[in-house]
Protein backbone atom coordinates (compact mmCIF):
# COMPACT_ATOMS: atom_id res chain seq x y z
CA UNK A 1 0.00 0.00 0.00
CA UNK A 2 1.06 3.59 -0.56
CA UNK A 3 3.00 5.22 2.26
CA UNK A 4 2.41 8.65 3.73
CA UNK A 5 5.16 11.21 3.16
CA UNK A 6 5.64 13.57 6.10
CA UNK A 7 6.45 17.25 5.63
CA UNK A 8 10.11 18.14 6.13
CA UNK A 9 11.39 21.69 5.60
CA UNK A 10 15.03 22.64 6.17
CA UNK A 11 16.82 25.96 5.86
CA UNK A 12 19.84 25.09 3.72
CA UNK A 13 21.16 28.48 2.68
CA UNK A 14 21.02 32.11 3.77
CA UNK A 15 22.78 35.44 3.37
CA UNK A 16 26.12 35.91 5.12
CA UNK A 17 27.13 39.52 5.80
CA UNK A 18 30.60 40.98 6.08
CA UNK A 19 31.07 44.67 6.77
CA UNK A 20 33.04 46.34 3.94
CA UNK A 21 36.44 47.90 4.53
CA UNK A 22 36.34 51.64 5.02
CA UNK A 23 32.87 51.73 6.60
CA UNK A 24 32.99 52.44 10.32
CA UNK A 25 29.76 50.83 11.41
CA UNK A 26 28.78 47.99 13.69
CA UNK A 27 25.55 46.22 14.55
CA UNK A 28 24.55 43.66 17.12
CA UNK A 29 22.81 41.55 14.45
CA UNK A 30 24.43 39.21 11.96
CA UNK A 31 23.99 37.85 8.45
CA UNK A 32 20.52 38.53 6.97
CA UNK A 33 19.36 41.07 9.57
CA UNK A 34 22.70 42.90 9.39
CA UNK A 35 22.49 42.93 5.60
CA UNK A 36 19.06 44.55 5.72
CA UNK A 37 20.21 47.27 8.11
CA UNK A 38 23.38 47.90 6.13
CA UNK A 39 21.44 48.29 2.89
CA UNK A 40 19.07 50.75 4.52
CA UNK A 41 21.83 52.83 6.09
CA UNK A 42 23.76 52.82 2.80
CA UNK A 43 21.01 54.96 1.29
CA UNK A 44 21.81 57.85 3.65
CA UNK A 45 25.19 56.74 5.05
CA UNK A 46 23.89 56.96 8.61
CA UNK A 47 26.75 54.83 9.88
CA UNK A 48 26.97 56.87 13.10
CA UNK A 49 23.31 56.06 13.92
CA UNK A 50 22.21 59.67 14.50
CA UNK A 51 18.64 58.69 15.44
CA UNK A 52 18.62 57.02 18.89
CA UNK A 53 15.19 55.55 18.15
CA UNK A 54 16.65 53.38 15.35
CA UNK A 55 20.10 52.75 16.82
CA UNK A 56 19.58 49.01 17.35
CA UNK A 57 19.08 46.56 14.53
CA UNK A 58 15.70 45.50 15.87
CA UNK A 59 14.46 49.10 16.00
CA UNK A 60 15.91 49.90 12.59
CA UNK A 61 14.23 46.94 10.90
CA UNK A 62 10.96 47.75 12.63
CA UNK A 63 11.23 51.31 11.26
CA UNK A 64 11.75 49.87 7.78
CA UNK A 65 8.53 47.88 8.15
CA UNK A 66 6.72 50.94 9.54
CA UNK A 67 7.60 53.15 6.57
CA UNK A 68 7.26 50.39 3.98
CA UNK A 69 10.85 50.62 2.73
CA UNK A 70 10.68 46.96 1.71
CA UNK A 71 13.27 47.07 -1.07
CA UNK A 72 16.11 46.76 1.44
CA UNK A 73 14.76 43.33 2.40
CA UNK A 74 15.58 42.17 -1.11
CA UNK A 75 19.33 42.18 -0.37
CA UNK A 76 19.08 39.20 1.98
CA UNK A 77 17.83 35.78 0.95
CA UNK A 78 17.10 32.28 2.23
CA UNK A 79 16.84 28.85 0.61
CA UNK A 80 14.61 26.05 1.88
CA UNK A 81 14.62 22.39 0.90
CA UNK A 82 11.13 20.92 1.12
CA UNK A 83 10.11 17.27 1.15
CA UNK A 84 6.80 15.61 1.79
CA UNK A 85 4.87 18.16 -0.31
CA UNK A 86 2.06 17.11 -2.63
CA UNK A 87 2.44 17.84 -6.31
CA UNK A 88 -0.78 19.87 -6.21
CA UNK A 89 0.57 22.04 -3.40
CA UNK A 90 3.89 22.58 -5.16
CA UNK A 91 1.99 23.90 -8.19
CA UNK A 92 0.37 26.49 -5.94
CA UNK A 93 3.65 27.43 -4.26
CA UNK A 94 5.34 27.94 -7.61
CA UNK A 95 2.85 30.61 -8.54
CA UNK A 96 5.02 32.88 -6.37
CA UNK A 97 7.17 34.04 -9.26
CA UNK A 98 9.72 36.01 -7.22
CA UNK A 99 11.21 32.75 -5.97
CA UNK A 100 13.57 30.36 -7.73
CA UNK A 101 12.63 26.67 -7.71
CA UNK A 102 14.42 23.42 -8.51
CA UNK A 103 11.95 20.55 -8.35
CA UNK A 104 12.29 16.77 -8.52
CA UNK A 105 12.00 15.58 -12.13
CA UNK A 106 9.43 12.87 -12.76
CA UNK A 107 11.06 12.31 -16.16
CA UNK A 108 14.39 11.23 -14.66
CA UNK A 109 13.50 9.91 -11.20
CA UNK A 110 11.29 6.80 -11.27
CA UNK A 111 8.28 6.66 -8.96
CA UNK A 112 9.00 3.14 -7.78
CA UNK A 113 7.67 3.82 -4.28
CA UNK A 114 4.13 5.15 -3.85
CA UNK A 115 4.78 8.05 -1.47
CA UNK A 116 1.81 10.38 -1.11
CA UNK A 117 0.66 13.36 0.94
CA UNK A 118 -2.71 12.81 2.58
CA UNK A 119 -4.84 15.93 3.27
CA UNK A 120 -5.51 16.46 6.96
CA UNK A 121 -9.29 16.41 6.33
CA UNK A 122 -8.84 12.83 5.11
CA UNK A 123 -6.11 11.79 7.54
CA UNK A 124 -8.22 12.36 10.65
CA UNK A 125 -10.56 9.59 9.49
CA UNK A 126 -9.06 6.08 9.43
CA UNK A 127 -11.49 4.69 6.85
CA UNK A 128 -11.08 7.65 4.52
CA UNK A 129 -7.31 7.42 4.84
CA UNK A 130 -7.42 3.74 3.89
CA UNK A 131 -9.60 4.56 0.88
CA UNK A 132 -7.24 7.37 -0.11
CA UNK A 133 -4.18 5.11 0.02
CA UNK A 134 -5.95 2.35 -1.89
CA UNK A 135 -6.86 4.80 -4.62
CA UNK A 136 -3.26 6.00 -4.80
CA UNK A 137 -2.17 2.38 -5.14
CA UNK A 138 -4.38 1.99 -8.20
CA UNK A 139 -2.72 4.99 -9.84
CA UNK A 140 0.79 3.79 -9.03
CA UNK A 141 0.02 0.26 -10.25
CA UNK A 142 -1.22 1.77 -13.52
CA UNK A 143 1.95 3.87 -13.69
CA UNK A 144 4.10 0.77 -13.35
CA UNK A 145 2.19 -1.09 -16.06
CA UNK A 146 2.28 1.90 -18.39
CA UNK A 147 6.00 2.33 -17.78
CA UNK A 148 6.68 -1.31 -18.72
CA UNK A 149 4.47 -1.15 -21.82
CA UNK A 150 5.84 2.14 -23.07
CA UNK A 151 9.41 0.98 -22.47
CA UNK A 152 8.78 -1.96 -24.80
CA UNK A 153 7.59 0.39 -27.54
CA UNK A 154 10.89 2.28 -27.28
CA UNK A 155 12.98 -0.90 -27.36
CA UNK A 156 14.54 0.23 -30.65
CA UNK A 157 16.16 3.22 -28.90
CA UNK A 158 19.81 2.24 -28.20
CA UNK A 159 20.32 4.94 -25.53
CA UNK A 160 19.00 3.39 -22.30
CA UNK A 161 18.81 6.73 -20.44
CA UNK A 162 16.83 8.34 -23.25
CA UNK A 163 14.61 5.27 -23.55
CA UNK A 164 13.61 5.41 -19.87
CA UNK A 165 13.15 9.17 -19.94
CA UNK A 166 10.74 8.86 -22.84
CA UNK A 167 8.82 6.15 -21.01
CA UNK A 168 8.64 8.05 -17.71
CA UNK A 169 7.57 11.33 -19.30
CA UNK A 170 4.57 9.56 -20.83
CA UNK A 171 3.68 7.33 -17.87
CA UNK A 172 3.89 10.18 -15.31
CA UNK A 173 0.62 11.60 -16.64
CA UNK A 174 -1.24 9.00 -14.58
CA UNK A 175 0.42 9.94 -11.27
CA UNK A 176 -1.98 11.61 -8.81
CA UNK A 177 -1.80 15.15 -7.44
CA UNK A 178 -1.11 13.67 -4.01
CA UNK A 179 2.23 12.27 -5.19
CA UNK A 180 5.10 13.52 -3.03
CA UNK A 181 7.51 16.00 -4.56
CA UNK A 182 10.73 17.57 -3.30
CA UNK A 183 12.26 20.90 -4.26
CA UNK A 184 14.60 23.74 -3.35
CA UNK A 185 13.01 27.17 -2.95
CA UNK A 186 15.07 30.38 -2.85
CA UNK A 187 13.96 33.96 -2.42
CA UNK A 188 14.82 37.27 -0.84
CA UNK A 189 13.33 38.16 2.53
CA UNK A 190 10.73 40.45 1.00
CA UNK A 191 9.45 37.52 -1.05
CA UNK A 192 9.43 35.26 2.01
CA UNK A 193 7.42 37.84 3.97
CA UNK A 194 4.91 38.05 1.13
CA UNK A 195 4.67 34.26 0.84
CA UNK A 196 4.11 33.82 4.57
CA UNK A 197 1.64 36.70 4.74
CA UNK A 198 -0.44 35.15 1.96
CA UNK A 199 -0.10 31.45 2.71
CA UNK A 200 -0.02 31.32 6.51
CA UNK A 201 -3.40 33.05 6.67
CA UNK A 202 -6.43 31.30 8.15
CA UNK A 203 -8.20 30.77 4.82
CA UNK A 204 -5.18 29.43 2.94
CA UNK A 205 -5.04 25.79 1.85
CA UNK A 206 -4.18 23.75 4.98
CA UNK A 207 -1.12 22.09 3.45
CA UNK A 208 0.44 25.28 2.14
CA UNK A 209 -0.45 27.07 5.39
CA UNK A 210 1.46 24.46 7.37
CA UNK A 211 4.44 24.88 5.04
CA UNK A 212 4.34 28.68 5.41
CA UNK A 213 4.22 28.49 9.21
CA UNK A 214 7.10 25.99 9.22
CA UNK A 215 9.17 28.30 7.01
CA UNK A 216 8.30 31.23 9.27
CA UNK A 217 9.67 29.45 12.34
CA UNK A 218 12.95 28.74 10.55
CA UNK A 219 13.25 32.33 9.37
CA UNK A 220 12.42 33.72 12.79
CA UNK A 221 15.41 31.82 14.16
CA UNK A 222 17.69 32.95 11.35
CA UNK A 223 16.56 36.59 11.02
CA UNK A 224 14.36 37.33 14.06
CA UNK A 225 14.44 41.10 13.55
CA UNK A 226 12.88 40.74 10.08
CA UNK A 227 10.17 38.21 11.01
CA UNK A 228 9.42 38.79 14.70
CA UNK A 229 6.29 40.83 13.85
CA UNK A 230 4.53 37.64 12.70
CA UNK A 231 2.57 35.93 15.44
CA UNK A 232 1.59 32.26 15.28
CA UNK A 233 -1.78 31.24 16.71
CA UNK A 234 -3.74 28.00 16.91
CA UNK A 235 -7.05 27.59 15.09
CA UNK A 236 -10.07 25.71 16.43
CA UNK A 237 -9.09 22.54 14.58
CA UNK A 238 -5.62 22.56 16.13
CA UNK A 239 -3.84 23.80 12.99
CA UNK A 240 -1.65 26.90 13.10
CA UNK A 241 -1.76 30.20 11.27
CA UNK A 242 0.40 33.33 11.28
CA UNK A 243 -0.39 37.01 10.86
CA UNK A 244 1.49 40.29 10.82
CA UNK A 245 0.26 43.82 11.60
CA UNK A 246 2.16 45.08 8.57
CA UNK A 247 -0.58 44.31 6.09
CA UNK A 248 0.87 46.60 3.40
CA UNK A 249 3.93 44.45 2.83
CA UNK A 250 2.03 41.19 2.28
Amino acid sequence: MATIAELDVQLVGYTAFENPHGVEWTTEASDASAMVEFAGRACYETWDKPNPHTATNDAYVRHILDVGHMTVLEHASATMYLRGVSRSCSHEIMRHRHFSFSQLSQRYVPSDEARVVVPEAVRINEKLTELFLQTADVAYDAYSELLDGISESFAHEPNAVLRMKQARQAARAILPNCAETRFAMSGNLRSWRHFIGMRAAEHADPEIRRIAVTCLRLLQRQAPEVFEDFSITTLRDGAEMATSPYVSDV
